[in-house]
């Protein structure tokens, strides 16, 4: 395995991670200043779809990584 699809690996599984974030809204993570920053700006439900457009990016850059 070389470095990129390492990288690729991991962007997967961080974008799993921001997927879960913006679905389940842990407390902890949920009333970070920086999430509420975007909650102010984009309305509750425009912070979830951007994280959830985010992570979607991210995921394919890392998938093309592992697979390039």
């Amino acid at each position: 395995m070389n470095g990129w699809a390492l990288l690729g690996i991991l962007m997967v599984v961080y974008a799993a991670f921001v997927v879960y974030i913006a679905l389940k809204k842990p407390t902890k993570i949920w009333e970070m200043a920086k999430i509420k920053l975007f909650i102010r700006v984009l309305g509750e439900k425009g912070t979830e779809i951007f994280f959830i457009v985010f992570a979607a990016i991210v995921g394919a850059a890392g998938i093309w990584l592992i697979i390039r």
